[in-house]
């Protein structure tokens, strides 16, 4: 990839491509990515070497090991539901001339955050068992330390607290990663001074506030259009019966939600996802919308922790093909409706293509009673109230009425 074309230049092909429409607020975020992008040309990564580069710049070690420049300044990108800050994202993320990075959602990181601690506190305990002296009973910088050297550059999309563990861990995790030279970009619905509101005891999370603040420019995406909206906006979500007519209907609003080319059909990429140490194929994964068959998620032996990730990841779910679900179909049948619980209480807009209308999806009889709620739960996300919902999980402890994210 050449250095030369960066992300304003990428970003300004796209409007003359006729793939996104021009945005001042996007114009100006760009801009920030770009300048960016400049700096982290020829960046040092990280290797486990290291052991603080504050420390070493203060020391003149830094130079030496031919560390000539400073930590850029992170960037957080915030605003309402459907501004483009993922996109944005993702578009430096891809061009980011640098080897060593990792995109990931907050909220899976935080998972493999707590994932690590656990497994220090396990390993502590097992060499005072053995009556081994530790150096230290302090976990976070060693974990700071495994993270940094695995990606000098770290995009968080959807970066959201609602969880005290979470908010106490927060501080002195990012404090360590920034100080060893990590650069951050990340996306939330929310400004720096609203995260984790309303949470408790939220004046031991202020510090993190201040360091975010500090280390990384917050830029507004405030304009007044719902990108994603727009583009499901007179589009139907439920398409019936499955035959080429509705297959080209669904196909056509996956095409506008990422802003792709029918053309290109063969140049829409697949993704994976880890589960629990497993992974997770997705045929179809383009600007946070994926596309799945029903016989492969609902008639594989998927769960609730598949169904779980899938939801975080993506806003948006495209499911083809789904039959009519009778008992002989009973265990398809609970992972279906499962997966529209993992949907619904996340936001995700969910899109499909049935053999039947919606009232007549399931003709059973032993999950009848069960089946209301997944019936209800569908009609209701083809509302205008749903669609325009923000994507995250509702209900947190912590936060009041979290809709709104990404």
């Amino acid at each position: 990839m050449s250095f030369q074309s960066g992300p304003e230049a990428t970003y300004q092909s796209l409007i003359e491509a006729g793939e996104i429409k021009p945005d001042p607020d996007q114009v100006h975020a760009v801009a920030a990515l770009q300048r960016l992008y400049q700096k982290l040309i020829d960046y040092p990564v990280i290797t486990g070497d290291e052991q603080g580069w504050l420390t070493r710049m203060t020391s003149g070690l830094l130079q030496k090991l031919g560390h000539h420049r400073p930590v850029p300044r992170g960037i957080y990108l915030h605003g309402g539901v459907g501004r483009g800050k993922s996109m944005l994202m993702d578009l430096f993320f891809s061009l980011a001339p640098i080897a060593s990075k990792r995109r990931v959602h907050f909220h899976e990181f935080m998972l493999d955050v707590h994932a690590r601690l656990q497994g220090q506190h396990d390993q502590a305990a097992r060499k005072r068992q053995q009556n081994h002296k530790s150096d230290s009973d302090d976990p976070i910088p060693v974990i700071a330390r495994q993270i940094a050297t695995e990606a000098t550059l770290l995009c968080f999309d959807e970066l959201e607290v609602t969880d005290i563990a979470d908010a106490m861990v927060l501080t002195r995790l990012f404090d360590d990663l920034l100080a060893r030279g990590v650069v951050v970009v990340a996306t939330s619905n929310r400004p720096p001074e609203e995260l984790y509101k309303n949470g408790l005891n939220r004046q031991r999370f202020l510090p993190f506030i201040a360091l975010i603040k500090e280390k990384l420019e917050a830029i507004p995406l405030m304009g007044p259009t719902d990108y994603r909206y727009s583009r499901l906006r007179g589009a139907e979500t439920y398409y019936h019966p499955v035959n080429e007519e509705t297959t080209a209907q669904l196909s056509a609003t996956f095409f506008r939600l990422t802003d792709r080319k029918i053309e290109d059909r063969a140049k829409v990429p697949s993704a994976e996802l880890l589960v629990q140490e497993r992974t997770l194929f997705v045929p179809k994964s383009a600007r946070g919308v994926a596309v799945f068959s029903f016989k492969r998620l609902c008639e594989n032996p998927l769960g609730a922790a598949e169904y779980l990730t899938i939801a975080r990841n993506y806003h948006t779910i495209i499911v083809v093909a789904i039959p009519q679900l009778t008992d002989e179909r009973r265990d398809a049948t609970r992972r279906f409706m499962t997966l529209i619980d993992a949907l619904y209480d996340y936001g995700v807009k969910f899109l499909c293509s049935a053999a039947v209308p919606l009232q007549q999806l399931y003709a059973g009889h032993t999950l009848e009673f069960e089946f209301e709620r997944t019936l209800s739960r569908l009609m209701e996300m083809q509302s205008e109230d749903y669609l325009i919902r923000g994507h995250g999980k509702t209900g947190n402890a912590g936060q009041n009425n979290n809709r709104d994210s990404h």
